[in-house]
């Protein structure tokens, strides 16, 4: 019989002696089995804690158009790629939601090419924004071929976990985006002695990755932690985005469909096309020239790309998104209580400057710095200043043709 002090269970009422462990808390005290009992009753109620994190259901309510939708808010332009994605991830969510397993639904993993500055970050962050399942970025020029100095291909799943709190169920059905793709290209098709590490090597690491396998994975990521123990995750639902910027490309497209990239050479059979955005004819083809094996370019089967920028576009980049560069500056003027105001033909000088740098979009973020500098630097020590007005006369003063000169790119 249990003694008057012994400690009880407040809800079953069962004597310390009688359970296997006793928990105790502030109030009250619960044995093993009526917990083991409260777990068992969440999983059939559906409730369980990690179902209740991230349910793939509940993405299946953006649509194909919804997901565009979203970027549109974000990204300009870029109507096919900003499409692919949409579709991509939306078939990413019916594949974990597959209940008949007769007819199995093979990933769809992308690649993504466009010139620097055209938005592949940009959308793999948008994404992020509106997804609700694991999704990380991995910069494919840090990894090396095993065994080699640099981190293996196997830390891009480290950075999964982490960003799903190390839960492995939920991080086997997350998406990767792997930026600057291009840089693992094979360095030459020629043999060498020497190992290719950073090119083909890479390559050959990813191939398991891409297709689905089951990899471990060290959770720490990299070799900084060589006692820590492995993780195993099996990448069979895992969607997988490549972007690179592909520089040259457009040459071995132009051989390709017997055309010329520069020069005078005119061929009637390919007049209609459009020499000023050659990458929108990308394919396998061309990626495998370029220096992508074969191998990786079947666990890719998805190829699109995005359209360089013009002037509409990178106008509209300035001021549309929601995230627009002027409404940035607009918002740092404001925490100083002066309204920034921005005339157009501003706009349209900021805008022909930035075509001539050559950077894309991330060449608008130089020039804007290069001509508020002074006022930002300048205004929050002045009293009395509510207004700013940014004409063309001060932004061609600030933005100097010599200077821009200098720093035109080759």
């Amino acid at each position: 019989m249990a003694k008057a002090t012994e400690k009880k269970c407040s809800f079953c009422e069962r004597a310390e002696s009688e359970v296997n462990i006793l928990f105790t808390g502030a109030k009250g005290m619960i044995c093993d089995a009526c917990i083991e009992n409260a777990h068992i009753l969440l999983q059939d109620a559906g409730v369980s804690g990690k179902a209740a994190t991230a349910t793939p259901a509940a993405l299946s309510l953006h649509k194909p158009k919804e997901i565009k939708a979203f970027l549109d808010q974000y990204v300009i332009g870029q109507e096919d790629a900003k499409k692919t994605m949409a579709v991509a991830i939306y078939n990413h969510y019916k594949r974990l939601n597959q209940e008949d397993d007769e007819v199995e639904i093979d990933k769809s993993n992308i690649i993504m090419v466009g010139e620097t500055g055209t938005g592949k970050t940009l959308l793999a962050k948008t994404i992020a924004k509106l997804l609700q399942v694991p999704f990380a970025i991995a910069d494919a020029t840090v990894f090396t071929e095993a065994g080699y100095v640099g981190e293996d291909v196997e830390s891009i799943l480290s950075r999964l976990l982490q960003a799903c709190n190390y839960d492995i169920s939920l991080a086997e059905k997350g998406i990767v985006y792997i930026d600057e793709i291009d840089k693992v290209g094979r360095k030459s098709d020629n043999p060498s002695i020497t190992r290719d590490v950073s090119g083909e090597g890479v390559q050959q690491a990813m191939l398991k990755l891409l297709e689905g396998s089951e990899v471990l994975v060290p959770p720490q990521g990299g070799r900084k932690h060589p006692d820590q123990k492995m993780v195993k995750i099996n990448t069979q639902h895992i969607l997988f985005i490549c972007g690179g910027a592909f520089e040259g490309i457009d040459k071995m497209i132009a051989r390709r469909m017997q055309s010329s990239a520069i020069g005078y050479r005119s061929i009637t059979a390919t007049q209609d096309l459009d020499r000023a955005n050659l990458l929108q004819y990308v394919n396998s083809q061309d990626l495998r020239s370029f220096g992508l094996i074969p191998e990786l370019l079947g666990r890719l089967p998805i190829v699109t790309y995005l359209n360089p920028l013009d002037k509409t576009s990178l106008k509209r980049i300035l001021t549309e998104p929601k995230n627009a560069l002027i409404k940035q500056y607009k918002k740092l003027f404001s925490l100083e209580k002066i309204e920034l105001t921005v005339d157009e033909d501003a706009l349209d000088f900021m805008v022909e400057k930035a075509i001539e740098f050559q950077l894309g979009g991330r060449g608008l973020r130089s020039i804007c710095e290069m001509i508020l500098r002074d006022a930002m630097y300048e205004l929050p020590s002045e009293k009395g200043v509510t207004s700013f007005h940014l004409s063309l006369a001060y932004t061609k003063e600030k933005l100097q043709v010599e200077k821009l000169q200098s720093q035109k790119a080759v």
